[in-house]
C-alpha cells in the first residue's frame, strides 16, 4: 500500500471511532436538556453499546497495522501530528478491556439521574453507592492504563496527555502564594455593591443570554441555546450547542454561564471543517479548551468595556436601572463565603478548584473513600476558603463532573484561566485597544487572533508546544497572576 493509501486507510478508520463518539455525545446532550427521566434506562444501554463500539474501533487489529505502516511512512508534521494523536489513543484503548469500558459507559448513563435526585433530596448517602462503583471502575481503569503511576496521574492523562502534572501542581503553589493574601486583603475592604436585588424571570434571562451571544458572535445556523441542570457545551465544527442555567436570585449567573460556554462553542465552531472528524479538525486538550470558554467569561464578560458597551441591553432585558461602572463591580465581586463553584468569582474560584483536585487524587488514590468525602471536602472548604456548607447538596454534591465521568479533570478549569490570562496578553499585544473592540461589540480580530492561534491548528501541536506557539511563553500562572492583582487591586482599592 503507497503512503498515500496508508493515510488515507488511517483516516477513514479513525472517522469511524470519531462519529461514534459524536454520536454518543450528542445522546448524552439531549438525556441533559429533553430527554424525559423515564428513558435513562434504554439510554444507558445505548451509550454503553456507542462506547463499546467505539472502543473496538479504537483497538483493531487494522488500526494498529496501519498505524504501524504510518510510522513508517515519508510524512510532513502535519500527518506526522495526527498519527501521533491517533497512536496515542490506540495504545490507551487497548489497555483497557472491552468489559469495562461497556460497564463504565452503563453506570456513568444512570448516574446522571442519580445524581439529580440524590443532589435534590439533599441524600449523599443516596448517591454514595453509585459513586462508589465509579471510583472502583476508575480506579480499574487507572490500573490497566498505567500501573506505576499514581491513578489520579494515569486518568488525568487523559484530558491533559501532553502537559505534566507537575506543571498543575506549580500552578497551584504559585496561585496559592497569590491569592490568598489577595483574598484576604479583599475579605477586610469594603464590599462591592450589586444593582441586582430582587427577583428575575426565567425568560427575560433566557432572553439576555440571547442578546449576549448575538454580541459575541455565536451562529445560530450551528447552535442553540437550552437550560440544563448544569450549564455544558457538547458538539462539532458544524453543530455546537450550548445550555446555561437560571437563578431568579442572581441574573449575573446565567448571563457569565453563558458567555463562558459560548467560548467553548466558538473554539469548536472554529475548528477546520474540511478535517472533521480527524484529530486536526478536533479541540486540544480540556485545559486548552477551558482556556476558550474562561477568556470569554473573565476577559470579557466580567471586563470593563463589554459592561459600558452591553449595559444598556441589561437594563432593557432584566427592567433595572444601573451603570457601566456597577454592573462591571457587580460581576467582579469577590464572595470568600460563596459555596457553589459555578457561582464563584475569579479569585476564589480556583481555591473551590484546589479543593476537588485534592480530594479526587486522595480518593482515586485510595486514601480516603467515598463515605469519608463530605467531611473531607468541607474541612479543605474551611481551611482554603473559611466557609463550610450547610448542605452535602451545596457542597460535595454541587457538581455533576464525578457522575458524568469527568475523574481528574477540575484543575483543567485553572489550566483554562491561566491560559485565557497569558493568550489575553499575547492578544493585546498584537491588536489595538482590545477594550475598544470589546466596548464597540466589535468581536472579529478578537475571533480571528484566536482562531488563528488556537482554533485552527486542531491537535496539531501538544498543550505545552501550542502554548508556546500562540503566546510565545511556556504556560505559567504569571500572566493570571499580574491581572488579577492589577484589576482586583484597582477594584477594591487596594
Amino acid at each position: 500500500m503507497s503512503t498515500s493509501d496508508t493515510y488515507d486507510a488511517l483516516l477513514d478508520h479513525y472517522r469511524r471511532v470519531s462519529n461514534v463518539r459524536h454520536a454518543d455525545g450528542m445522546l448524552m446532550w439531549d438525556q441533559q436538556t429533553m430527554m424525559p427521566a423515564g428513558g435513562t434506562p434504554a439510554r444507558a444501554e445505548q451509550r454503553s453499546t456507542l462506547s463499546a463500539v467505539r472502543h473496538d474501533l479504537l483497538t483493531a487489529d487494522e488500526l494498529g497495522a496501519l498505524l504501524d505502516e504510518a510510522d513508517e511512512a515519508h510524512l510532513d508534521d502535519e500527518r506526522r501530528a495526527v498519527v501521533r494523536e491517533i497512536r496515542r489513543q490506540h495504545e490507551r484503548a487497548v489497555r483497557v478491556p472491552d468489559e469495562l469500558v461497556e460497564e463504565i459507559s452503563r453506570v456513568e448513563s444512570s448516574a446522571h439521574e442519580a445524581w439529580v435526585e440524590a443532589k435534590a433530596e439533599d441524600d449523599f448517602d443516596a448517591l454514595a453507592p453509585t459513586l462508589e462503583r465509579i471510583v472502583e471502575l476508575y480506579r480499574e481503569r487507572a490500573e490497566h492504563l498505567d500501573p506505576e503511576k499514581h491513578p489520579f496521574e494515569a486518568i488525568y492523562e487523559d484530558s491533559e496527555p501532553h502537559l505534566p502534572l507537575s506543571t498543575v501542581e506549580e500552578i497551584f503553589a504559585q496561585l496559592k502564594e497569590t491569592l490568598v493574601p489577595l483574598i484576604d486583603d479583599i475579605r477586610a475592604a469594603e464590599e462591592l455593591p450589586t444593582p441586582f436585588g430582587g427577583t428575575y424571570d426565567e425568560a427575560s434571562q433566557l432572553a439576555l443570554s440571547e442578546d449576549a451571544l448575538d454580541l459575541v458572535g455565536y451562529d445560530w445556523n450551528r447552535g442553540r441555546l437550552d437550560t440544563s441542570a448544569h450549564p455544558f457545551t457538547f458538539g462539532t465544527q458544524f453543530d455546537c450547542r450550548v445550555t446555561t442555567r437560571v437563578d431568579e436570585d442572581d441574573p449575573l449567573a446565567a448571563l457569565t454561564s453563558t458567555i463562558h460556554e459560548f467560548g467553548h462553542a466558538t473554539y469548536n465552531l472554529g475548528l477546520p471543517q474540511e478535517h472533521y472528524a480527524t484529530p486536526l479538525g478536533e479541540s486540544g486538550s480540556h485545559g486548552v479548551h477551558e482556556s476558550q470558554s474562561r477568556f470569554f467569561e473573565n476577559h470579557v464578560g466580567r471586563s470593563k468595556a463589554f459592561w459600558e458597551g452591553f449595559v444598556g441591553t441589561v437594563n432593557d432585558r432584566l427592567g433595572t436601572d444601573t451603570t457601566a461602572e456597577a454592573g462591571y463591580a457587580a460581576v467582579n465581586r469577590v464572595k470568600p463565603d460563596n459555596v457553589i463553584r459555578v457561582e464563584a468569582d475569579e479569585l476564589t474560584y480556583h481555591l473551590h478548584i484546589l479543593v476537588r483536585f485534592e480530594t479526587e487524587k486522595a480518593l482515586l488514590g485510595g486514601d480516603i473513600e467515598v463515605s469519608e468525602v463530605p467531611a473531607v471536602w468541607n474541612e479543605k472548604m474551611e481551611e482554603y476558603l473559611g466557609v463550610r456548607p450547610e448542605t452535602d447538596a451545596e457542597g460535595c454534591m454541587q457538581d455533576i463532573h464525578w457522575t458524568a465521568g469527568y475523574l481528574a479533570a477540575f484543575q483543567n478549569y485553572t489550566v483554562g484561566s491561566v491560559l485565557a490570562a497569558q493568550l489575553d496578553a499575547a492578544m493585546r499585544a498584537e491588536l489595538d485597544d482590545v477594550d475598544a473592540l470589546i466596548r464597540d461589540g466589535e468581536f472579529a480580530p478578537v475571533h480571528e487572533f484566536l482562531a488563528e492561534n488556537v482554533h485552527r491548528r486542531g491537535r496539531r501541536y501538544p498543550t505545552d508546544e501550542l502554548v508556546v506557539e500562540a503566546t510565545g511563553e511556556p504556560l505559567s500562572a504569571d500572566a493570571f497572576c499580574d491581572y488579577a492583582t492589577t484589576k482586583f487591586g484597582s477594584l477594591y482599592d487596594l
